[in-house]
Order: C-alpha cells, then structure tokens, then sequence
C-alpha cells in the first residue's frame, strides 16, 4: 500500500493519482480524478464546479519555471506581475480582489498573516515539485472557509512511489538567467519519499519605463534569486494506517526599483530597493482507513513561518513576520454506493509578531454530502461554520448539482454558494499615527454569494466544447474611508461573465485548445470598473510532437484593455492598453535519460505594461539540459 493521506485535501489512492496526473484542463475522461471541488478523489465528470487541472507534464512540455507562468493561460484568471521574476504577483479570479482566493499547497495554507491585505504573492513559487495544480472557481466558503470568495488554488506536489527515480535540469538565458533543480523519489519497503530542490536566478531585468526616469538616471535591472526545498515523507504502519510529513523552505532576495515619493508625481529611485523573504510550511497527517474502506479519516496539523523584510533608500528597514498553528480533522463515510458523508473540523491560530502582536483564532466545522440519485444525476451539498474570537461566527454553503446525458455526451451543471473574507490582523489592530493613519476593530468580513450556470458538449470523439456563465455578489467590501484615516466596509460589486473553451484532439500528437473569458466587475455604489480586471481574454495553447523525440509547444495569452492607475496612483484611473504575448518551447530526447530544452519567451517581443508603470520582459531566449536517473 502506499501513504497518501497528505497528497492533497484528503485520501488520493494511486491508480486515481496517476489518471488525474495526465488530465488535460477541463477535458473529461472516465478516469479522470479532481480532489479540490469536494475534498476527496472524485471522477471530474461528476463534478458541477468549475475547475482547470494543469499537470507535471503540461508544466514540463510548456517549461514553466514558476507559479504564474502555471496560472497565466487559466480561464477566468488575470496574473498581474510588477515586472518580471521577482515582482509581486495577484491573481484575480473571475473578477473578484487579489485576496479572495485560497491558496493551497498539501492541505496547507500559503496565506501570510502578516500581510496588510492577507493576499498570496505567487512570484516566488516555484514548479519542480509540482505534481498538479487544480483551480476551483467560485464561492468555495462551504467546504474551505474564509478566503474563497474567488475560488481556490490546490497544488499537489510530487510523492515517491515504486523503484527510486531522479531528475535534474539546468537553463540560462536572457536576463542573465541561470535556473538549477532536481529531485529524487521513490519507496524502500513501507517509506515513501519525495524530496526536491529548485533554483531560479534572473540578474538583470529591465522593468522601469524609460519615459518615468529623470534626466539623465539610469534605468537599474530588478534582480531575482529564489530558492526552493521541499520534501515529502510517508510511512505505512500496518494496513489502512500511514502516517505523512511535507515541508517546504522558501527563500527570495528581490532587488527592484521603487518609488520616491518625496517627488509629486513619484519618480523612480536612483538607488535600489531590496526585499529578502523565507517561509517555512510543514504538515505531519495520520490517515486510518477502516471499515473496508467505508470510513477514511485523516488527522493533521500544520505549522507555518513567515518572514520578510523590505528596505528602501527613502525608508527605514520594514520587517514583518507572522505565524499560523492548525489542527484539522477529516473524515469521509460511505452511507451507500452512491452516497458519501464527508465530515470535517478545524482549529486555527493566526498570529504576527512584527510590527505588532496580535493573534486570531478561529474554530470551524463542515459537512459535505455527495450523491448519486439517480443514473446521470449527481449533486454535492455542503455548509460550514467558522467560528471567529475577534468578529463571531460565520456560516456558508454551496449546492453543486450535475446531469450528465451520456448517450449525446452532454453534461448540463450548475453551482450556488457564499464565499466570506475577515478583516486581517493588519486591519484590525496595525496603526499608523505619523500618517494619521489607523486600524479599525470593528470590521466586518467581506461576504459574497454567487452561482454559475453551464454546460459542455461532445462534438465528437476529438472535440469538445463548453460555455459557464457565473456572478457574483459581494458585499462589505473593506476599504479606505472618504478622509483615507481608516478602514470601513463600505463595498457592494458584482462581477459576472463567460468562461467558454473549446479543445480539439485530432491525433494522438497533435493537441489544440481555445479559452475565452468575459468578465465585468463593477463598484455598484461608485459605478465604476474595478482595477485591473480586462473584459476579454483570449487563451490559446498547441502542443505537437511529430517523433517520440520532439515536442513542441506554443501558446498566446491576450487581453483587452483594462482600468489602471499609474505606478504611483497619483492617477486614480486611466486606460491601460492591451497586450497578446506568444511563448514557444521545444524539448528533443537525446537518449533514455537526456533531453535539450529551449524556449523563447514573448517570441515577437511585444512592449507593455502590466500592471501599468512596470514593463514586462521583452523577448527572451533560453536553452537547458534535463536528466532522468
């Protein structure tokens, strides 16, 4: 038997595991296995939610060496990155805050809670671990709590199985880029291990606009070096009882061009600024399966250490750092072939311990039922409570219900649910006074109901499309007061739109498919487009292998024009132009264990901005070396 019980939310058996592994985005198959929607192993065609899975092997053939270039081609996503490596990246998820997404990794959560907003900065994830990542969009509150008004990002890392097995993989390039990884998984009798390593260093990126610098200064490169470690451990004890441990270590140092806003507008600064984090996440798990099978549970607890430190030439040095404890049980009961009982309790604490102590705690419990009435009928219901000792309790759900026809090879699907975000620590109790700014502790969550509507068809054997329209409702969204002293929840915006795809398979080779997302998110009480949320995006990707040796990839992200302000926001508002990048990569085997790697970013080396203010990288070649052992 093999452990699993920390693979990702709950108990993933192997052959699941290994289907869902080579499962293209939104394409079905009757092994293919999603575990975010419903928090255990489930064939994605009796999933009504809307999800994309992006596989190790989509993430090698397309050689994606971090987090965003992962999520960037997602539907219903917008990555937005102050520049290249390094910069601070948000993603907005189907037209809601940068913050309103769950981020998680082995059943951890990656949220800092000592970030003033509580949002993930994917800049520094990096992908050699990766096994998958599965992105749920929507309201996803009823089964994961505060954070999921957007939706949810799950990434599942890589675990050891069967005869050991390793890789390695150098790259350089533009940028004075020079990457480095390499991993080693495997079993010895009842151990399972999987450990890794990754590297990725970009020296010397242009980001600054030349038209914003002062007479005379030169333009200074950002420069990138992150590092990654991490390490998957499982023990099989006796028969349907294991036990897990995965930790990850993080570190960055950032060099960037900041603002100084002594000038009015800000100019950039003639000297650099730094920024160094490190992040320690760990999880030990105890799974026991009994009763044949019919009652899974899985017992955790998690450990998270964050620290970072920003130090500019206008300011003093700025440290923060914050911590979380949680203790989590699961438990998932078969009450017939066709009905499961998932059971669920939490206990959390959040704490920071720079600039301020504070500390949050926060006790929840859940119930998910899933069922199968009747031949093409499925339908999960779940509700949750989350108890808060600073705000009082919370309560939400969703209903998912699916019909499939498959004699036409349709599949009709729809969702409800409410979704929730509680002021952070920052918010509530983080002061101010020498910018006669202060925290306000009575803040209420954010809170937010929305639902979709769907539907995805056969065309044939090698094609498949689909279209989902969705809104959402939010409600005392937290911002600025009108003197810009405090915070209130003043906010009320709905977002709504289309996601739609189509894919076409016409060889075993060959590969094609097209997203399309619309998206509106509106200020109802301002009347007014939300920041940096593009109507249209257009997501293009194929994939060809004319020999067993050579494969090739290309794709093209492009958006339409969006609402920005400017790099210091002395211009609230302002039209940002749109942008349609192509990247193209290309791998040929040498022999069983070597192959050579190129890619060629932004191919017709398109100029733009994104966010406005910071430049994206212009065209940018690299060649690398991988190894199997």
């Amino acid at each position: 038997m093999r452990n699993s019980s920390f693979l990702g939310l709950s108990l993933i058996p192997l052959a699941m595991v290994a289907s869902a592994a080579h499962a293209a985005p939104d394409e079905e198959g009757p092994d293919t296995v999603v575990v975010t929607a419903t928090r255990i192993p489930t064939p994605e065609r009796e999933v009504a939610s809307s999800i994309t899975v992006v596989d190790e092997n989509e993430i090698a053939e397309r050689q994606l060496k971090t987090l965003p270039d992962v999520l960037t081609q997602v539907p219903g996503l917008n990555v937005v990155q102050t520049g290249g490596p390094g910069g601070q990246t948000s993603v907005f998820m189907r037209g809601t805050n940068s913050n309103h997404t769950k981020v998680l990794v082995d059943g951890i959560d990656l949220s800092d809670p000592s970030n003033p907003t509580g949002a993930f900065d994917f800049s520094q994830f990096l992908t050699q671990d990766i096994e998958r990542v599965e992105v749920l969009r929507g309201p996803q509150s009823g089964l994961y709590g505060s954070d999921a008004i957007g939706g949810v990002i799950n990434i599942i890392t890589k675990s050891g199985s069967g005869a050991p097995q390793g890789d390695a993989a150098l790259e350089a390039g533009s940028f004075d880029t020079f990457n480095q990884s390499g991993g080693v998984r495997g079993s010895f009798e009842s151990l399972h291990y999987a450990a890794s390593i990754d590297h990725l260093h970009a020296g010397a990126t242009p980001v600054t606009p030349l038209d914003l610098l002062t007479p005379g200064e030169r333009r200074i490169d950002d420069y990138d070096d992150a590092t990654s470690a991490s390490t998957k451990l499982g023990l099989d004890i006796a028969p349907g009882l294991d036990v897990g441990l995965v930790a990850r270590f993080n570190e960055t140092h950032v060099r960037l061009t900041g603002d100084n806003f002594n000038n009015f507008p800000a100019t950039p600064d003639t000297a650099q600024s730094e920024n160094d984090a490190r992040q320690i996440y760990s999880r030990a798990t105890l799974h026991w399966a009994s009763f044949a099978g019919n009652f899974d549970q899985t017992f955790g607890i998690a450990y998270s250490n964050l620290k970072s430190s920003d130090l500019s030439p206008d300011n003093p040095r700025s440290d923060l750092a914050g911590e979380r404890v949680k203790a989590d049980w699961q438990g998932s009961i078969a009450l017939a072939q066709t009905q499961k009982l998932v059971l669920g309790a939490e206990h959390q604490r959040d704490e920071i311990s720079l600039p301020i102590d504070a500390s949050i705690i926060t006790n929840s419990g859940y119930a998910e039922l899933q069922s199968n009435w009747f031949e093409g009928w499925y339908d999960t219901v779940s509700v949750r409570y989350d108890d808060n000792d600073r705000f009082g309790g919370k309560a939400t759900y969703r209903v998912a219900p699916e019909y499939l026809i498959a004699s036409s090879g349709t599949k009709l699907k729809a969702s409800v649910g409410t979704g929730f975000k509680p002021p952070t620590l920052d918010q509530l109790f983080q002061d101010f006074p020498d910018f006669g700014f202060f925290a306000n502790p009575n803040l209420k969550p954010e809170t937010s109901t929305g639902w979709d509507l769907g539907v995805e068809q056969d065309l044939s054997s090698q094609l498949r499309a689909g279209v989902t329209y969705y809104r959402n409702v939010i409600h005392d969204l937290i911002t600025d007061n009108a003197s810009f002293s405090s915070y209130i929840n003043a906010g009320h915006v709905v977002t709504d739109g289309v996601e739609s795809f189509i894919a076409y398979r016409p060889t075993k080779t060959l590969n094609v498919r097209l997203d399309y997302t619309y998206t509106e998110a509106t200020d109802e009480d301002l009347h007014q487009e939300l920041l940096r949320r593009p109507k249209h995006k257009v997501d293009f990707n194929t994939a060809y292998s004319p020999t067993e040796k050579l494969h090739l990839d290309a794709s093209l992200v492009g958006v339409s024009s969006w609402i920005d302000g400017n790099r210091d926001f002395s211009i609230m508002r302002l039209k940002a132009a749109g942008y349609a990048v192509i990247d193209t990569a290309a791998s040929y085997d040498l022999n069983a264990h070597m192959a050579f790697t190129m890619r060629v970013d932004n191919l017709f080396n398109r100029h733009y901005e994104n966010p406005v203010g910071f430049l994206q990288p212009s065209i940018g070649a690299y060649a690398g070396i991988k190894a199997k052992f």
